[in-house]
């Protein structure tokens, strides 16, 4: 049977490190599947025996990387975010440490060139030697911060495998011995090598500005995440524990199913449960997104991290932890973030082969230079510049990052992709098929008509109905009792009542014969109900249902009920065609019920009276025809065709996040969703293709230039300076690029700041 695992990497630099263990991993024995993020230092991995969790880890090791099981965190995630801050003031640290060092280094080296003045005692004309060894103290300060550049990058050059850090490595490594062998020299009395054999300040520049750089990076990948930590930030910390009748505080960690839990009035519900006692309003925004309060009665279900606002409550917990809907939404958002786009295997292919290539690129740069007569000191500086210009570290932020960031603002607008791949498929979206029932409409039917005939009025002939209706388990008549009670009216008890089937009921009250159904029921019962047959006919047109309502044989007047359309449904339709995509509404409902309904909302196709075990073959033949196509359902009735679209969308509350056919969960029930996961999709996808494009014309406009080709044609030289700042900007470009995202808003959220 095959396992799922997601294990903690360190040791990642760079795009080629993330290619280099997923294609490792990958050829295991057992091994399906291997993705490698180096965004969020995540592995996921498909396996099946031999692979075990602990040969998965020693292969990561012994190609030069940590590896870890990823731990089954409960409802506090302190630790991740505290990690990360550390990480980020320790490399904001060592950049500082560097810069206090590099900064003298580089006015040291460079002064006496542009005419600024140097202390005499350190003078590379009056004292060569004591220069060089005074440029060799501050350099070699700038390496101790950044050694771990040296021990991953040899590490993993001798492994076969190697990443950025080879290519700082070498290339700064070459400087430092160029210069050490200039030193020597200069003791020997050459002392013309103080002004044109030392490259220190290569060495403690290019460390300084990649530090820089990484140190940007941390940040910004620090920022791409925080949707999650927003997420994570509603869980409370503790929760009220009843035990023995005594009331105690506990950490949420130590609550089980099971437990009888208090949450007085502004607390927050620490997890998800069932009310035994008490009556309040509770705030499930951060769930359904819905801003109204919901009552909460015995029996009701409560949700960890809503807001009890006027009543206490007593409940008993039924999911905890990792199973809670808070941590299932937030479970959903960390896979994606952590999983990849089909987009991200061309980075991925590219980057596998890039590093090496690129060492060989610049060897070969440098060797045809001194073959065409330059000298050493001139061959080496395009050995470094080709080296440190070609990182490909922005190739692996450009897909990952964008993901993160894609996903992040999803879920902060209720909208939770399951991967990468049903991000990336979302935006290709060109046809999307709605089902009828608790996708276009509330699900539920109401009362919609109360037409009264006669002397009866609006009030009596709905209590009247109500009353009859009180003992029918049918949702219609369930409706009339509803809207009777929503409206406070008190139905009288009804006796001898009697259930009609396929016309409807009968019941006595208060002595009188009542009936309530269709047409067929009065005609038999003698009723004339000629009357209202045009308004029995113009509701039934409006694909409502009309009930007559008579007593002792004398009509009293028309209950028209229905499934109502959710208010979004016609707007939301009306932008999805907006943005060129063919909507299709299918229903088990008949004809009329169903074109109805669709002259509501504006859709113009529509396939009715299909049986619930056919919707997948009506995707099947959409798909059959070219089209790209999403399934809109509740996710449980349509699984099948949710599964077979390709893309699945299921549309609901944000306690259903665990639906397995779906690719796309709505966690709000409002159909404006579906447009704004198509647009979020299209946004991110359009973001991480100019990433790529700019990473990729980087490294092909950047590597033929450090090689020289300029030079060759009377331009300038690239500094390996100037090519570590380059490199370094080139990841930051990319990140800031991805994190234009965050300013993402769907199309209603635009429209209400118009408004």
């Amino acid at each position: 049977m095959s396992k799922k695992t997601t294990f903690d990497i360190t040791g990642m630099t760079c795009a080629a490190c993330s290619a280099r263990i997923e294609k490792v991993v990958g050829k295991m024995e057992g091994v399906s599947r291997a993705s490698v993020n180096l965004t969020t230092e995540k592995m996921q991995v498909e396996y099946s025996a031999p692979a075990t969790v602990e040969s998965i880890i020693q292969r990561v090791e012994k190609i030069g990387f940590g590896a870890k099981k990823e731990e089954i965190r409960q409802e506090s995630f302190p630790e991740d975010s505290l990690n990360k801050e550390a990480f980020i003031r320790s490399m904001w640290r060592r950049f500082f440490t560097s810069l206090c060092f590099a900064l003298p280094l580089f006015y040291l080296s460079m002064g006496p060139m542009v005419g600024l003045p140097v202390p005499g005692f350190l003078s590379p004309d009056a004292h060569p030697l004591r220069y060089a060894l005074a440029q060799l103290t501050l350099a070699v300060p700038c390496m101790i911060v950044g050694r771990r550049f040296y021990t991953v990058g040899y590490s993993v050059l001798f492994r076969g495998s190697p990443n950025m850090d080879s290519l700082i490595a070498v290339g700064t490594t070459a400087s430092l011995l160029y210069s050490l062998y200039s030193t020597f020299r200069i003791a020997l009395g050459e002392t013309h090598l103080a002004h044109h054999g030392l490259y220190f300040e290569s060495v403690g520049v290019i460390i300084t500005l990649i530090l820089l750089g990484k140190s940007m990076e941390a940040v910004s990948k620090g920022r791409t995440s925080e949707a999650i930590r927003k997420l994570i930030a509603l869980q409370p910390k503790t929760a009220i524990l009843l035990k023995d009748g005594q009331e105690m505080e506990v950490p949420i960690d130590e609550v089980v199913p099971g437990d009888v839990l208090v949450v007085r009035p502004g607390a927050k519900i620490p997890v998800d449960g069932e009310v035994l006692e008490g009556f309040s309003a509770v705030d499930e925004s951060m769930l359904t997104g819905e801003s109204m309060p919901v009552d909460k009665k015995a029996g009701d279900p409560v949700y960890g991290a809503s807001m009890n606002h006027n009543g206490l409550l007593r409940f008993r917990a039924t999911k905890v932890g990792r199973d809670t809907a808070l941590s299932q939404i937030v479970k959903l958002v960390e896979d994606a973030q952590g999983a990849k786009a089909p987009i991200a295997k061309i980075a991925d292919r590219v980057a596998g082969i890039f590093v090496p290539v690129v060492m060989l690129i610049a060897l070969i740069a440098a060797v045809a230079w001194l073959i065409a007569g330059e000298n050493i000191a001139f061959a080496l500086t395009i050995l470094v510049s080709v080296l440190v210009i070609a990182c490909p570290c922005a190739l692996g932020l450009a897909t990952p990052t964008a993901i993160m960031v894609g996903t992040g603002k999803g879920a902060e607008f209720g909208i939770l992709y399951k991967g990468g791949d049903a991000l990336e498929a979302a935006q290709s979206i060109d046809t999307v098929i709605l089902d009828k029932t608790g996708t276009i409409t509330c699900g539920a039917p109401t009362v919609t008509d109360v037409l009264p005939y006669g002397n009866i009025s609006r009030e009596e002939l709905l209590a009247l109905a109500a009353a009859a209706e009180q003992g029918s388990e049918h949702p219609l008549g369930r409706a009339i009792v509803a809207s009777a009670r929503d409206e406070g009216l008190n139905p009288e008890a009804a006796t001898e009542f009697e259930s009609l089937t396929g016309r409807g009921i009968k019941a006595n009250v208060a002595g009188q014969t009542v009936l309530a159904g269709n047409l067929a029921l009065m005609q038999e019962s003698g009723v004339d109900a000629q009357a209202l047959a045009d308004q029995a006919e113009e509701l039934a047109q409006e694909g409502k249902t009309p009930m007559y309502i008579s007593r002792n044989s004398e009509l009293c007047g028309i209950v028209a009920v229905a499934d109502v359309v959710k208010e979004s449904s016609a707007a939301a339709i009306a932008r999805m065609k907006q943005m060129g995509i063919n909507v299709v509404m299918m229903t088990g409902d008949n004809c009329r019920t169903a074109e109805a309904i669709a002259r509501q909302v504006g859709v113009d196709s529509v396939l009715a009276e299909v049986l619930p075990g056919d919707k997948a073959g009506q995707v099947k033949k959409l798909q059959a025809e070219g089209r790209k196509v999403a399934m809109v359902g509740d996710g449980i009735n349509d699984a099948p065709a949710l599964a077979q679209a390709d893309t699945g969308i299921a549309i609901g509350s944000g306690t259903d996040v665990a639906i397995e056919s779906a690719d796309v969960v709505l966690m709000h029930s409002d159909l404006m969703d579906v447009p704004a996961a198509v647009e979020l999709s299209r946004a991110t996808i359009r973001n991480i293709r100019q990433n790529l494009f700019w990473a990729f014309a980087y490294n092909s406009a950047g590597i033929p230039i450090a090689a020289g080709l300029l030079h060759i044609f009377g331009g300038p030289l690239l500094n390996p300076m100037i090519a570590a700042a380059c490199m370094s900007l080139s990841s930051v470009s990319v990140l800031s690029n991805a994190l234009r995202l965050k300013r993402f808003k769907p199309f209603q959220h635009k429209e209400k700041q118009k408004g």
